[in-house]
């Protein structure tokens, strides 16, 4: 395990995705010299970055967004809403791998990610977890419903902390739990 401080990222992530994924290299090199035979990064906006660096790995990566869309695929899902940092609800992380997948995604309208964006960066990474936001994920979330989703990927670290399948309206992929049972599926194999 390596990681580069949050605030190092969100510094140069509006900036420029290379630098970030400068970083991400920086972190495999070091995982890849000490032995680790795979990659895994649980912060799905930083995939932006690795989707940049990938060809350039010393190690394989196993990708958030692919895992989630096969989660998806294998539970039956075809239209999947779509929350996470504004970046990556407005980016190019997951509707590739969606596509492939033949899902369908959604995301909230310009305002309520601006919300979802401001409750993970205000609150949810200082670890406020307030019942007024619990509500309006679930109201968002009731509107991806009633937009024909049949599941919501929460496709931030954080959310699951503040936001469970005894919440929601539509059933959750959590992407970091499907990331993590992935990687056991690899340490294992």
């Amino acid at each position: 395990m390596h990681t580069t401080p949050l605030g190092e990222y969100a510094r140069i992530a509006n900036e420029d995705w290379s630098k970030v994924g400068e970083l991400l290299l920086v972190s495999a090199r070091k995982l890849a010299s000490v032995g680790a035979d795979f990659l895994i990064c649980p912060d799905n906006t930083a995939h932006e970055s690795i989707d940049l660096i990938i060809d350039r790995s010393p190690l394989p990566w196993i990708h958030i967004a692919e895992e989630v869309a096969r989660a998806a695929a294998q539970n039956g899902f075809r239209r999947v809403g779509l929350l996470g940092t504004r970046y990556l609800m407005e980016g190019p992380v997951y509707p590739p791998k969606f596509a492939a997948h033949g899902i369908a995604h959604v995301i909230p309208d310009a305002e309520a990610r601006a919300r979802i964006n401001q409750i993970i960066f205000d609150e949810l990474v200082n670890g406020r977890f307030e019942k007024t936001s619990r509500e309006y994920f679930v109201g968002v979330i009731n509107g991806l419903k009633s937009q024909g989703c049949d599941a919501v990927a929460l496709s931030c670290t954080e959310i699951p902390l503040l936001l469970t399948q005894n919440d929601s309206p539509l059933p959750i992929l959590d992407s970091t739990r499907i990331l993590a049972r992935a990687a056991l599926r690899e340490a294992i194999l």
